[in-house]
């Protein structure tokens, strides 16, 4: 068996495919709210009124998502001028700009929904990613999991990184992680983890969730390479982390919170996975404020 600190881990170093992804996220979210067009703007913005507007943090945050936003103005006017004041991933206090767009301002009032939809939605998840990774201290690296909203997992999870957290495996097709019903067919850990053998090819990392004593020894019996210990009391973990040693990499997950995770990340596990990153993270509040307007001259 190779040493602890060769195993692979859980982690997902990129996202292929990001912008692809959010294009077409981005075309079925204007289709959905756009639609035939603003019939609002249409009648109160004179056609050919030009303008900007800022994007404004209202709270303290971490921003996730500009890409996004900018994506989604120039998907209604190309001409439109998108500029990010910061980068996703900083911390900004309440009342800073984020970001200007210029241009057309029908396109950008049409747009603007969209983009703060998503931004805020991201940026949500970046801030709270960020409070249990300062929480953690620097101990433990904090994973996310599957329990993303549909058809939006890339861009949650873009929005964890943007917070300092990585990503777990992406689906169930690229990661091997024997569950609690997965042992109830198979009849034991020890069962599942001969059968996943019997499967795939030497190498495949192979990670078994556990709820008790019992099932760790076995999980070490049949050679796990990561023991996740689910729903476990700190102390559990601790007795779990030294039945474990070296032999395995160590996973803490379920009942994960600002106000415990301390003392979890002191257990000396190796990552912890936290589902409220994208399933508990609430939208933080940006808006966008038109700054000025002039009506384009013809002749």
């Amino acid at each position: 068996m190779a040493s602890k600190g060769e195993k692979r881990t859980p982690l997902r170093g990129r996202l292929p495919g990001l912008r692809e992804y959010t294009d077409i996220l981005v075309k079925a979210a204007l289709a959905e709210d756009v639609g035939g067009g603003d019939v609002t703007t249409a009648a109160v913005v004179p056609r050919g009124t030009r303008g900007k507007a800022r994007l404004v943090a209202k709270e303290d945050l971490v921003v996730a998502g500009l890409f996004v936003a900018r994506m989604v103005f120039k998907s209604l006017d190309s001409r439109v001028v998108f500029k990010a004041l910061v980068k996703d991933g900083a911390s900004v206090k309440k009342g800073r700009t984020i970001a200007t767009v210029s241009g057309r301002l029908g396109a950008i009032l049409a747009a603007e929904r969209v983009a703060l939809n998503f931004l805020q939605r991201l940026s949500g998840i970046a801030t709270l990613t960020a409070r249990f990774v300062k929480r953690a201290g620097g101990r433990v690296t904090i994973l996310d999991t599957r329990k993303t909203t549909p058809c939006m997992r890339m861009l949650e999870r873009y929005a964890v990184r943007a917070g300092g957290a990585w990503n777990h495996r992406f689906g169930l097709f690229d990661g091997v992680l024997i569950k609690d019903n997965h042992i109830a067919v198979a009849g034991s850990v020890e069962e599942a983890l001969k059968r996943v053998d019997r499967r795939y090819v030497q190498g495949t990392v192979r990670e078994v969730e556990v709820s008790t004593l019992k099932q760790v020894r076995e999980a070490l019996k049949g050679g796990a390479d990561i023991i996740m210990l689910d729903n476990m009391s700190v102390d559990k973990v601790k007795k779990a982390r030294k039945l474990i040693g070296d032999s395995a990499l160590v996973e803490v997950s379920g009942g994960i919170t600002l106000e415990n995770i301390k003392r979890y990340a002191a257990t000396g596990v190796d990552f912890i996975s936290v589902g409220a990153l994208t399933h508990s993270a609430g939208a933080v509040d940006i808006s966008m404020e038109v700054a000025g307007n002039e009506r384009r001259k013809r002749g």
